[in-house]
């Protein structure tokens, strides 16, 4: 049975560069009221993405700054536990943006129906869902790889990074996965199939990078920025396609060292002829969602693509997996479970 007691993590204070467990607070409170037309969403798994620490900032940017107090934001599996609407029945599962809290309402809109014969729940926060539609989209869409040409992924191992890898590879393209540590290198090579993996941790990283890609680099998918924009920089070939959809070395406050490199970058955009395509997925989604879930929930469902989650049980432990997540901690999608709560 579902707990009598919502609970809820929101925004206590605003991060100095790089979150702290202070920045959080766990809430509770009398479960939610069911409207006369709406839904009563139980939260069975959490979503924990990067851009949710843009979100704690009160700056500019393409979706609101929270207020102190608000929950934090995210996607979440979630169960119907009461409805009064004509569209769904108590026990359907569905995706809804309910953000880090045990219970939410709803009015129905935007919501997604999942079906656990199709795949597991749990991707349709990863691999089939924004982080695999991002990496899809920005791959196809921008990167555009062609046979054997070399792609180039920062933070290979994380939701994004993974796939774009495994569809660049079925493309015919080199891949090379950059990510942090041993092990997770190992994981590339091994398991995901890609051509080279170097670990950014490493003092020579420059010089493996540069021996990886011997023919330069055609296709730079860009999570991270920061020192490893600078070492992809020199390496990108004329005409070389750069979709950037995130920057987390700038999550924890850092600044001189990437504005270092704006008159380089610059020099290279012109006389590289270099595209360079900031995107965010849902630009693509109304056009081409249907064709990225067709396509990756086929190759997740014979195994042509694999992915990897990461899960931390209990909302309450939330801020400490996010933490974690934005300093490279986890190793896959990173997910709470929320199912026994």
């Amino acid at each position: 049975m579902p707990s009598a007691i919502f609970k809820k993590v929101v925004l206590a204070a605003r991060p100095d560069g790089r979150p702290n467990l202070d920045n959080f607070r766990l809430d509770t409170g009398p479960m939610p009221s069911i409207p006369s037309d709406g839904l009563l969403l139980r939260t069975l798994y959490l979503s924990l993405d990067p851009y949710m620490r843009g979100r704690m900032d009160d700056r500019r940017s393409y979706a609101p700054a929270l207020a102190l107090g608000d929950v934090m934001p995210g996607e979440c599996v979630v169960e119907v536990i009461a409805s009064n609407h004509a569209e769904y029945s108590r026990g359907d599962i569905v995706l809804a943006q309910t953000g880090w809290q045990s219970h939410a309402i709803s009015d129905g809109r935007g919501l997604r129906r999942l079906d656990a014969r199709d795949a597991p729940l749990t991707t349709g926060l990863g691999v089939l869902g924004m982080p695999g539609f991002t990496a899809w989209s920005g791959l196809t869409l921008i990167g555009k790889p062609r046979l054997g040409e070399t792609v180039v992924v920062a933070a290979a191992t994380g939701p994004v990074g993974s796939l774009v890898g495994q569809l660049a590879k079925k493309a015919g393209a080199r891949t090379v996965g950059i990510a942090g540590g041993p092990e997770k290198c190992r994981y590339l090579m091994n398991d995901l199939g890609f051509d080279a993996a170097i670990d950014h941790r490493v003092s020579d990283f420059r010089k493996q990078l540069a021996i990886a890609c011997p023919g330069g680099i055609d296709v730079y998918f860009e999570n991270v920025g920061g020192t490893v924009w600078s070492a992809v920089l020199p390496h990108l070939n004329r005409f070389a396609r750069v979709p950037v959809c995130g920057l987390i070395s700038q999550n924890g406050g850092a600044g001189a060292a990437e504005h270092d490199q704006l008159p380089a970058t610059m020099r290279a955009v012109l006389t590289l002829s270099l595209t360079m395509r900031g995107f965010i997925n849902f630009e693509f989604a109304d056009e081409h969602f249907p064709t990225f879930l067709r396509s990756v929930t086929s190759d997740v469902a014979n195994g042509t693509i694999k992915y990897r989650e990461d899960v931390t049980v209990g909302l309450e432990n939330a801020p400490r997996a996010f933490i974690g997540m934005l300093q490279g901690h986890n190793f896959g999608k990173a997910l709470v479970d929320l199912t026994d709560g």
